[in-house]
This record gives structure tokens, C-alpha cells and sequence, in this order.
């Protein structure tokens, strides 16, 4: 039985990566929530991703959504971050909330709406240039309603071609990464719905575009720990957007509607060499993000209980005595090959994972350090005031 020490080190340099829009108000289709204490700048919302990090040691850099975290000077944000503690990381852009996006941007049928979203991702790539950021992730929320509504090949040979000229535009050192979706905002058909589909466009792109797989972005049943498995088969799963769900993509807390879902995920991740501290070959390109709505829930203790979700799992896959768990395959033991997967995942190492913290200068329960620290008390008071960010 593999231990705690032996893995430990495995554990050193993991990093999560934490959405900006995560500490913004948000809400249901019917709703967007205000709480206090909610950040009303880019800065702001920085600043609290700077404290999951202080409070974990997990999470060194926060993804930005553009226009949502447009500022005039990004130097001076990624200045400001780095004074934090923290770097800037993805970079995402937005196709989705402009009225000449109605039917389509990247895929549109007019050129000229083509051309606006493509220099909407040039203007990401700037952004990148000047934050340090190597990842452009795009989302598309197009597709049709109706049979008949959209030529669906056409879309996919201008889909092509729009991707082909934002990849050309990218640095040596960045990549595109494609995310994938089954549906909404379009129930008949989406340009991007699955990991097949991404996988076919950003192969034809080259060696830097990547799949971004969103666990919330599935199918119910779906294997998703199979398609992990394939795209680091295939060296193309870029990035994560950790999330958790019930019924669609429901944005919640990693691990809180399925933690043997994450573990059989992150055990495929290890196996594929997707882990970095894990891999022989050297650090693993492929990127740990979060991707969530905080609705009804503290955001700062939400996301701090995410990445520590993440860490809990990783390290109980790591546990997972792969040696046995071979021989058990190849001799056909169907079930004390179940027997070692399933007593890995039951392996508590909540004590383990404390004591390793606490070697590291951080608190040994990081909800609890948080929640004693006054910090959500002092942004409740100081944040009173302007306008709340929000993810509308």
C-alpha cells in the first residue's frame, strides 16, 4: 500500500487555477445575487483570489475574463497582482454578450461579425502580451435552435478558418484552448459540443492548441474520466475548468455532487502524466483551473474549499497502489483490482494533508484560518459603496 510520505513530495508545486469571476456576484437564469463584501474592481477581485492562495498555497494565479476584467493598464494589473502574490493566468474571452453575436461570431455567416470577433480575441492576445499569460481560452455559445435554422458544415469550415487566424496570431509560448460544450444557449445544435469536435478543430490548428475539458459540460452518465484519458492519449487536453454538477452545468463547488467522479478523474490524469510534480518526463503542460458560480455560498471559502477538494483527491489518487492494481488487471482479478481503486479512494488523508500544511507555514484547516482571520469582515466593511461586479 502506497503511503502519505511517499506521495507527499508529489504534492510539492501543484497549482490551481482560480477564476476572477468567481468572487463577482452571480446567480440563477432568474436571478444575479448581490452579497456583501463583493468586489467592485478588477483589483478587488484579485485581491481575494491573492487570499485563497495565501490561506492554501494552491491557487498562484487567476484567470481573467475580458471585457468583464478590462482595465486601461494591464502592466500595472499584472504589477498589482504580483504585489498580491499571485499571476495572472488565462485569458478568456467573450463572444457571447454583444446583440451582433445573435446567430453566431466566430462561425457567423456575415464577415464582418467574423471579423469583429476575431479582433476581440486579437485584443486578448495584447492582453496576454502585457499580463505575462500563456493560455487564450475561447468558449463558443453558438450553434441553432432549429432544424434547418443553420447550415452546420458551413459553420464548421468558418469556424475553422476564424481559429486558424487568431492561432496564427499567437506568441511562440502561447496556446488556444478550445472549450467544449453540449448545449445552451442553442438546443438543436452547438458548433462546439464535445470533446470530438474540439479535439478535430484544434488538430488541424497545430501542436499549440489544446482542448479545455469543463467537467460541468456533459452529458449525464458521461465517462468523463475516458475522455481525460483520450485527449492525454492524444496530447491535446490543455486545461481543466473544475466544477462540479447535478444536472447541466451547474458550476458548484469540485467535489461537493460527485467526489468519486474527481478521483477517477484525477487518477486517470496521473496514469496519462497530466500531473506535473507526477510525471517523469518533466512538468505536465496541462493546466488545473476552477470554473464556478458562487450564488448562494460565501466566494472566498467557496473557492478555498475547492482547491483544497482538488489536493484531497489528488493525493488519494496518487495513494493508488498502481503496481498491484496492474497485476491484478492482467491476471483478470476483476474484483481485487476494484478492491485496491476503491481503497485508495477511501484512504482519509484530511490528518496527513493538515500536518503538510502546517511544515509549509500554512494553516492546518485553511476554512477555519479563514473564517478566524476577519478578512471577510473587513471587505464587508470597506466595500460599501460603487458599483458590484457581476458575471451580467
Amino acid at each position: 500500500m502506497t503511503t502519505f510520505a511517499q506521495i507527499a513530495p508529489m504534492l510539492e508545486g501543484q497549482a490551481i487555477e482560480v477564476p476572477s469571476w468567481a468572487y463577482g456576484n452571480s446567480g440563477t437564469r432568474f436571478k444575479v445575487f448581490g452579497t456583501p463584501g463583493t468586489p467592485r474592481t478588477v483589483e478587488e477581485k484579485i485581491a481575494d483570489a491573492a487570499t485563497v492562495h495565501r490561506f492554501t498555497g494552491l491557487a498562484p494565479k487567476v484567470a481573467l475574463h475580458i471585457p468583464w476584467d478590462l482595465v486601461d493598464d494591464f502592466g500595472a494589473l499584472r504589477a498589482y497582482a504580483e504585489e498580491q502574490g499571485v499571476g495572472i493566468g488565462t485569458i478568456n474571452s467573450n463572444t457571447f454578450q454583444d446583440d451582433d453575436y445573435k446567430f453566431g461570431a466566430l462561425t457567423h455567416t456575415d464577415p464582418k461579425v467574423r471579423q469583429k470577433a476575431i479582433d476581440h480575441h486579437f485584443e486578448c492576445i495584447e492582453v496576454m502580451d502585457a499580463t505575462g499569460s500563456a493560455d487564450l481560452k475561447i468558449w463558443l455559445a453558438e450553434g441553432s435552435n432549429y432544424p434547418g435554422q443553420a447550415d452546420m458544415r458551413g459553420r464548421q469550415d468558418r469556424l475553422a478558418e476564424s481559429l486558424r487566424t487568431i492561432y496564427d496570431r499567437l506568441g511562440e509560448d502561447q496556446r488556444l484552448v478550445l472549450e467544449y460544450k453540449f448545449f445552451e444557449p442553442a438546443f438543436y445544435h452547438t458548433d462546439v459540443p464535445d470533446w470530438g469536435t474540439s479535439y478535430a478543430q484544434v488538430a488541424a490548428l497545430g501542436e499549440r492548441a489544446v482542448v479545455c475539458l469543463d467537467t460541468g459540460h456533459h452529458a449525464p452518465g458521461t465517462n468523463i474520466e475516458f475522455i481525460v484519458a483520450q485527449l492525454l492519449r492524444l496530447g491535446k487536453l490543455g486545461s481543466f475548468d473544475f466544477n462540479s454538477r447535478f444536472y447541466a452545468d451547474d458550476d458548484l463547488i469540485v467535489g461537493s455532487a460527485d467526489p468519486f467522479q474527481l478521483f477517477r478523474i484525477l487518477v486517470e490524469v496521473i496514469r496519462g502524466g497530466g500531473y506535473g510534480p507526477a510525471n517523469p518526463t518533466g512538468e505536465s503542460e496541462v493546466a488545473f483551473m476552477l470554473d464556478q458560480c458562487h450564488n448562494v455560498e460565501q466566494k472566498i471559502p467557496g473557492q478555498i474549499r475547492s482547491v483544497l477538494n482538488v489536493q484531497e483527491m489528488t493525493a488519494r489518487a496518487l495513494m493508488l497502489d498502481r503496481e498491484a492494481l496492474t497485476a491484478a488487471q492482467e491476471a483478470g482479478d476483476v474484483l481485487g483490482a476494484n478492491d485496491i481503486f476503491m481503497d485508495a479512494f477511501y484512504t482519509d488523508v484530511r490528518a496527513d494533508l493538515a500536518e503538510w500544511r502546517e511544515g509549509r507555514g500554512l494553516p492546518a484547516d485553511p476554512m477555519r484560518a479563514y473564517a478566524e482571520s476577519g478578512y471577510q469582515a473587513q471587505i464587508e466593511a470597506d466595500r460599501v459603496g460603487g458599483a458590484q461586479l457581476s458575471w451580467t
